[in-house]
C-alpha cells in the first residue's frame, strides 16, 4: 500500500509540475503578445510621424508656391483698385454736373401716351 500511495503521490508531483509549466508558458506566450503588440503599436507610431512629416512637406511646398499666387493677385488687385479710384477721380466733375444738369433742367412736357378724355 505505501507503493501505491508512493505512485499516487509523484502522479500527483507530476501534475503538479505540468500544470507549473504549463502556467509558465502560458505567462511567456501573454508576454511575447504583449510585447509584440507594443512593438507593432511602435511601428505605426513610427509610420504615422514619417507620414505627417512627408505631408508636411509636401503641404508647405504647396503652400510656398501658393504663397507666391497670393502675392501676385493681391498686388495685381491692388493696381486694380487704384486704376478704378483714378478713373473715378477724373471723371467725377464731369458725372455730377451731368447729373445736377438733368435734375435741376427740368421741361415739363405732356407724355406721348396721355389722351384728352372727350
Amino acid at each position: 500500500m505505501a507503493s501505491q500511495s508512493q505512485g499516487i503521490q509523484q502522479l500527483l508531483q507530476a501534475e503538479k509540475r505540468a500544470a507549473e509549466k504549463v502556467a509558465d508558458a502560458r505567462k511567456r506566450k501573454a508576454r511575447r503578445l504583449k510585447q509584440a503588440k507594443e512593438e507593432a503599436q511602435m511601428e505605426v507610431e513610427q509610420y504615422r510621424r514619417e507620414r505627417e512629416q512627408e505631408f508636411q512637406s509636401k503641404q508647405q511646398a504647396a503652400m510656398g508656391s501658393q504663397g507666391n499666387l497670393s502675392a501676385e493677385v493681391e498686388q495685381a488687385t491692388r493696381r486694380q483698385v487704384q486704376g478704378m479710384q483714378s478713373s473715378q477721380q477724373r471723371s467725377r466733375e464731369r458725372v455730377l454736373a451731368q447729373l445736377l444738369g438733368m435734375v435741376c433742367d427740368v421741361r415739363p412736357q405732356v407724355h406721348p401716351n396721355y389722351r384728352i378724355a372727350a
